[in-house]
């Protein structure tokens, strides 16, 4: 019976410490988590023919850009790394789609895990002067997702490359 109270008051006395503790560790992740990110306006450049836009990388490393999806407004981080552009569900509202729990179907490897997306096609995705038209996303949960990502089903139809401490894409 001795030993019964003696775990008792060990994991109360544990629990306590972690009550102590938690908000100092929560509050100084939310602090680490929500680092500014810069946005910049894609700027178009003069190049005989071709349509172009630079994005300034950030202070924090990153090339995060507005885009026009559908004719309305979003902000991106630019991932090369992700397959499809990535939307969070919120944005994806704000464009008129309204995926249902059957509709994500599409299962994403992401840095923090495996999760399910629902695969959906944008009709236009404008960034500055360049267009590219059906366009495959997927809609993630606004907590799987700290940001819109703009991917590969995008990126590859344009021509891309790192030049100056920019991200030249041109069409």
């Amino acid at each position: 019976m001795a030993i019964v109270m003696q775990f008792f008051l060990v994991v109360a006395l544990a629990m306590l410490i972690l009550a102590a503790v938690a908000p100092r560790f929560l509050t100084a992740l939310a602090q680490r988590e929500a680092r500014p990110v810069v946005v910049t306006k894609p700027a178009p450049v003069a190049t005989g023919g071709l349509r172009t836009v630079a994005i300034a990388r950030g202070p924090n490393g990153h090339f995060a850009t507005d885009a026009m999806i559908d004719g309305r407004r979003l902000t991106f981080l630019v991932d090369t790394g992700a397959s499809v552009i990535a939307l969070r569900e919120g944005d994806a509202a704000r464009l008129g789609f309204f995926p249902v729990r059957r509709d994500y179907t599409v299962r994403i490897s992401t840095a923090n895990g495996t999760i399910l997306a629902a695969p959906v096609a944008l009709d236009r995705v404008e960034l500055g002067d360049l267009l590219v038209r059906n366009v495959a996303a997927v809609v993630l949960p606004d907590a799987a997702l700290g940001q819109n990502l703009l991917g590969m089903s995008f990126l590859s139809q344009v021509h891309w490359q790192y030049q100056g401490g920019k991200l030249m894409l041109e069409q």
